[in-house]
């Protein structure tokens, strides 16, 4: 593990607030899996797949894909059960890569440099673990691998609601208690540290993806199965057994750069810091003053670092022809 570097901010394009990069839907393996392309500004830009957060989506990624679109062809997709993906039949780790690595297979793309938020990190993981072949470099944002002190998550509130049977109607119920707006507010200020960062666009456009979720029947249900997935995975990493995500951490071999907000109130902010350690060619870099959600927060600034990350593989990947 080494300390993130950072690429110079006068190279990257002026500041900007796109729009969300244009939707479509494709239909893979009999579901429809929404994805947003971020169309590349040079012609020598390499692929790149971005993988949301738990109650997330594609939009999450859109400053900073649309501040790597010189450098990168960017895809953000919708897992199933969110953003405008359709549901999916099982909500675990495995799943999520699974569908994570049948897409990279269907765009014929890879491989990629793959990007992960939260739930995307883990998810992540697990795909460059199982299928090197497919990621070119990882980025991972607060990503949400095994921890058990949930008194550090503003999520461990929701751990009893596991035991409950048919806790995804009871999740139902009180989504239906709350006002879009409200339920906006709260999202932002759990995975925000500094709301004063978020413009008026992003606020309105994280208000209409509330209201996508109010009108989908499957949100809830896939949110709380969802949610015990990734518990569940936290439980069986401490276990012995093949399937442990610090396991697939440590046989990870893409250059990656791992991302953490010191304000994280969703994810232990000691983890940042465990997955670049447990993955072998790893950069740090932590943030002060940041919550959850890097990409959305100071999105040129993980811009820099992963521009940084490229120009370094580049440089490694050149040396051999170099030396001949």
């Amino acid at each position: 593990m080494k300390r993130a570097t950072l690429w110079p901010d006068h190279l990257l394009p002026e500041h900007s607030v796109p729009p969300p990069w244009p939707g479509r839907e494709v239909r893979l393996d009999g579901t429809v899996t929404y994805v947003r392309d971020t169309p590349a500004t040079a012609p020598d830009a390499e692929p790149a797949l971005y993988v949301h957060g738990l109650g997330g989506s594609s939009q999450n990624w859109t400053d900073l894909a649309g501040l790597l679109a010189h450098r990168l062809d960017g895809q953000a997709i919708d897992l199933p059960g969110f953003g405008r993906s359709e549901p999916g039949h099982r909500y675990t780790i495995p799943a999520f890569a699974q569908r994570v690595i049948r897409w990279i297979e269907y765009a014929d793309r890879g491989p990629v440099h793959l990007f992960g938020n939260s739930l995307g990190g883990a998810i992540s993981v697990h795909v460059a673990g199982v299928r090197p072949d497919l990621v070119r470099t990882l980025t991972l944002v607060s990503p949400a691998l095994p921890f058990l002190a949930f008194h550090r998550s503003l999520q461990g509130r929701m751990l009893p609601l596991l035991a409950i049977p048919r806790a995804e109607r009871l999740a139902a119920w009180r989504l239906a208690q709350l006002a879009p707006e409200v339920m906006a507010q709260q999202a932002m200020e759990a995975c925000v540290a500094d709301l004063s960062r978020i413009s008026e666009q992003r606020r309105r456009e994280a208000l209409e993806e509330i209201r996508v979720r109010y009108e989908a029947a499957h949100y809830a249900a896939a949110y709380v199965r969802t949610f015990r997935g990734l518990v569940s995975s936290f439980l069986r990493s401490y276990l012995p057994g093949s399937g442990s995500l610090w396991r697939l951490a440590a046989a990870i071999r893409a250059p990656t750069l791992v991302v953490g907000g010191r304000r994280d109130r969703l994810v232990d902010v000691r983890v940042a810091p465990q997955t670049a350690r447990m993955i072998p060619d790893s950069r740090l870099m932590m943030l002060d003053g940041v919550g959850h959600v890097a990409q959305l927060e100071v999105p040129r600034l993980v811009a820099r670092a992963v521009l940084a990350l490229l120009a370094e593989t580049e440089d490694t990947a050149q040396r051999p022809d170099m030396a001949g």
